[in-house]
């Protein structure tokens, strides 16, 4: 599918909302990022976009990516060392799972909406929320 095409089928408002109301909870930060173009090697990419989003300078380490190529039909979900030593590989393996049945589905909102949702709750149970938190990375859908 083109990018186009899914940018489009995608309500950025309610993922936006989600962003913020799973950071809310939180010291975490959730990322969403949507690649342009074919890719081959889903995780490597989006660890390249991880490193170039600023994702590894977060306090406490603990920054999540959720990548979409939606030409190459992949994605992927990557955590920082910090989260990724507390909930390691099968909480992974779980989220890229339910996201797969909404996007065999076409809900293409409800995909991305259901990685956040899970992410920030674990993050809320790892890293709850203390008086100093700031929001460290934009709320945002970002592409390229």
């Amino acid at each position: 599918m083109r990018t186009k095409e899914f940018l489009s089928r995608l309500d950025n408002d309610r993922i936006v909302r989600a962003i913020g109301a799973a950071e809310a909870l939180t010291s975490g930060e959730i990322r969403v990022y949507l690649k342009r173009g074919e890719i081959d090697d889903t995780l490597k990419a989006a660890r390249e976009q991880f490193e170039k989003l600023g994702m590894t300078a977060t306090r406490e380490r603990n920054g999540v990516l959720i990548f979409v190529a939606p030409r190459s039909q992949k994605f992927a979900v990557i955590g920082d060392e910090g989260i990724h030593q507390r909930c390691g590989e099968s909480f992974w393996q779980q989220l890229v799972e339910g996201m797969q049945n909404f996007f065999k589905a076409e809900n293409f909102t409800d995909a991305v909406v259901h990685a956040i949702q899970r992410t920030g709750e674990l993050l809320a149970q790892e890293f709850p929320r203390q008086p100093d938190d700031r929001d460290e990375l934009p709320n945002a859908v970002e592409t390229g």
